[in-house]
């Protein structure tokens, strides 16, 4: 008998408390071991509308739904004794009989009506909306999956209710609908028509090996996977994609290529399974996936882990790869931050490194610029300019840097003044020299070198996540592992998330993506109502210095949630109690501990996001650069920390004028085009924190609050 667990019961799994799931994996376990087990208590659903439900006891109110038949047993959901009968008479598991896929279909009789929310109805009454897929034929719908039992609705649908819509169809048929509500194609599909059964007829084992039901059913092969399955939660244990993620995981490109989108629409997810379809499409191939931070890198690290030992029978859209072909792929897939694998590779090249600490670096631009006569640059200003310009495009003689593109420092300077910040420099250099020290783009500036002169690079292709953060070093790197081969360099990213770096030229180093830069539109991980908001925080499209555009306008989200909340209060007392009630609140009603993330723009407004989170009684823990995030602890951290995160409920606190945009970064600019690039890079911090909430959102200040809350619609 096969052994199932779908999606919807580990869901539901993670809604009961730690006891109560100790008794249903207890009884999970028991079921595969022998579902015929005396023990094991089944009662018939007489009001079910597929005869093949079944429900087992588990305690005294707890009960799982089952689907048995002869040939399989599936986990569908458990829950109390009243819901988990109410989940099972909405429901029947069908095959599709378009694509041949199994899926879990709610039953169109037992929904009244479809409404739009209350949270997006509008107060005043208009004209009825046109059908947004009047023109779409019937046909094409259920090639996307669309159940037969709905088609009439999600024709029908407009773009008031067609999130309400998308909510009732099985995933890959509510992302199609979406696609198309945002102007894009989804992917067909299609398999051979499935002759349409009655409902008693068992689904067929091929109904659950299509690539769409493999994202919602899993097939428990042991006890050991049955464990893991049941430790995580769905989307922890395996990776999913939609049609357009597949379409670019697969696709091949003659030269370097970028997936941008916003928050939450699924790059991170791309970016993994392009670095395994690579790997195993070139079994003689070294592939490099990277990031950013060290933090980014080792959640990736996990979450490939994951990847790879989790099978699809065609994840990638039709490029079929040898049969059973899996050859050493976690030795030749490498996961490291882009500082890491620079160091290493140049350690393997040269030996290791002394890198200068920014306290020497201080020290030297201190030194240099009391030797030099005429100049009025603040050390702050110094340093910036040596980060940004000199150090970052290696310069290393007074006409590069007289004639350097000015592209991430915009402040205007005069040749006479640039040739006495050159003296200074030139000091600087020469004393990192004498002291054999190296900056991190010094490292990469010698590392592309000797890479750009190889007949074997390291790494034969490069995935690179988090792309609108790596520096010009790293790109110059990049590109000389790269250069402009077919597939050899892939970028995921989003610039309205970048905050660590000035914006540069990718074209001027080599690496061109104009025309191959494709940008995702459906969110998967925020709520509609908190991405509308926070999207406000952006504009429409944002554009690079080359002049590639990701359009935002038309991102949607999957799913509908209550609107964000913003308070001002009148003092700090008063927020704190105001964030301890919100958080109190929504455990209260069962959100765990880890569920809770809270930010502040930096290190000094920790103090106010822990006597908030200290008041509710909740553990906690405060995340930096090593510190990552636990089971059974609220995190607490910076917002440059919440790259990478997500929790189901977030506040954002300290939002309080001159601490977002903060005001020591504005004092240094120098003109009106840095000030622009500090409101920018600051914006995006924000955006950043607010995306990082999927059902719930706080935003909170002592007045006077920052101008942001205003942009955001408080």
């Amino acid at each position: 008998m096969n052994f199932r667990i779908a999606d919807t019961f580990t869901d539901s799994l993670a809604r009961l408390t730690g006891d109560e799931q100790k008794a249903v994996k207890t009884t999970a376990f028991d079921l595969q071991i022998n579902p015929a087990s005396p023990g094991l208590q089944f009662h018939k659903l007489d009001k079910a509308r597929d005869r093949n439900f079944w429900s087992v006891r588990v305690g005294s109110d707890i009960r799982l739904i089952v689907h048995r038949t002869d040939a399989s047993l599936l986990l569908c959901y458990v829950d109390h004794h009243d819901k988990a009968y109410q989940w099972a008479e909405r429901r029947r598991l069908e095959t599709h009989p378009k694509t041949g896929a199994a899926q879990l279909v709610e039953v169109r009789e037992t929904v009244q009506e479809v409404i739009v929310p209350v949270y997006v109805q509008e107060e005043r009454k208009v004209p009825p909306k046109a059908a947004l897929f009047a023109e779409i034929a019937a046909e094409r719908m259920l090639a996307y999956g669309v159940p037969v039992s709905w088609l009439d609705d999600v024709l029908a649908a407009t773009e008031d209710n067609v999130l309400d819509v998308a909510a009732h169809l099985p995933a890959e048929a509510a992302e199609a609908v979406l696609c198309l509500a945002v102007g894009g194609t989804p992917t067909e599909r299609v398999v051979p028509p499935v002759e349409r059964r009655s409902l008693d007829v068992v689904i067929e084992a091929e109904a659950f090996e299509h690539p769409d039901a493999q994202r919602r059913f899993r097939t428990v092969t042991d006890i050991e996977e049955l464990e893991r399955a049941l430790e995580y939660p769905w989307e922890k244990w395996t990776v999913f994609l939609h049609p357009d993620q597949r379409g670019l995981v697969g696709r091949d490109f003659a030269g370097p290529a970028r997936v941008s989108g916003s928050a939450g629409t699924g790059k991170t997810v791309v970016a993994l399974h392009r670095a395994v379809f690579l790997a195993r499409a070139n079994p003689d191939a070294r592939v490099l996936l990277t990031t950013f931070s060290d933090t980014l890198a080792n959640a990736l690290r996990t979450q490939l882990r994951r990847l790879i030992h989790k099978r699809e029978a065609d994840p990638w859209g039709g490029r079929r790869l040898p049969s059973g072909y899996e050859p050493r792929l976690a030795e030749r897939l490498e996961v490291h931050s882009i500082n890491a694998i620079g160091l290493r590779l140049f350690k393997s090249h040269f030996g290791a490194p002394q890198i200068a600490s920014h306290d020497a670096l201080v020290a030297a631009l201190k030194a240099a610029a009391g030797e030099v006569e005429g100049h009025k640059s603040s050390p702050y200003f110094l340093l910036t300019e040596w980060e940004q310009v000199v150090d970052a495009w290696q310069l290393d003689t007074w006409e590069s840097y007289r004639d350097v593109r000015r592209l991430g420092r915009k402040t205007r300077l005069p040749e006479a003044q640039r040739a006495i910040l050159w003296s200074i420099f030139e000091r600087v250099r020469s004393r990192l020299a004498v002291q054999k020290l190296m900056t991190v783009p010094g490292v990469f500036g010698k590392l592309a070198a000797a890479v750009a002169g190889s007949k074997n690079p390291p790494f034969h292709f490069a995935v690179v996540d988090e792309s609108q953060d790596i520096g010009v070093a790293h790109l110059r790197f990049l590109a000389a592992l790269g250069g402009d081969r077919a597939n050899s360099l892939f970028f995921a990213g989003d610039l309205g998330q970048r905050i660590f770096q000035q914006p540069f030229s990718w074209r001027a180093l080599g690496v061109d993506i104009r025309g191959r830069s494709r940008t995702l539109h459906v969110n998967y991980r925020t709520s509609h109502q908190i991405r509308m908001q926070a999207d406000r925080l952006l504009g429409p499209e944002v554009s690079d210095v080359d002049g590639n555009t990701e359009e935002r306008s038309h991102t949607i989200s999957v799913f509908n949630g209550p609107a964000p909340t913003i308070q001002v209060a009148e003092d700090e007392a008063a927020e704190i109690a105001g964030v301890s009630s919100w958080i109190s609140d929504l455990s209260g009603k069962g959100l765990a501990p880890s569920e809770f993330g809270v930010f502040v723009r930096s290190d000094a407004q920790l103090d106010r996001a822990r006597a908030a989170v200290q008041a509710t009684g909740l553990p906690f823990k405060v995340l930096d650069d090593k510190v990552e995030t636990s089971s059974g602890f609220a995190s607490i951290a910076p917002m440059h920390i919440a790259k990478g995160l997500e929790f189901r409920a977030v506040v954002v606190m300290a939002c309080d004028d001159e601490v977002i945009p903060l005001q020591k970064r504005i004092e240094t600019v120098a003109d009106d085009a840095d000030l622009e690039d500090v409101y920018n890079t600051e914006r995006h911090l924000l955006y950043v924190a607010c995306t990082r909430a999927r059902d719930h959102l706080l935003v909170t200040a002592v007045a006077p609050a920052s101008e942001f809350l205003d942009d955001l619609g408080r």
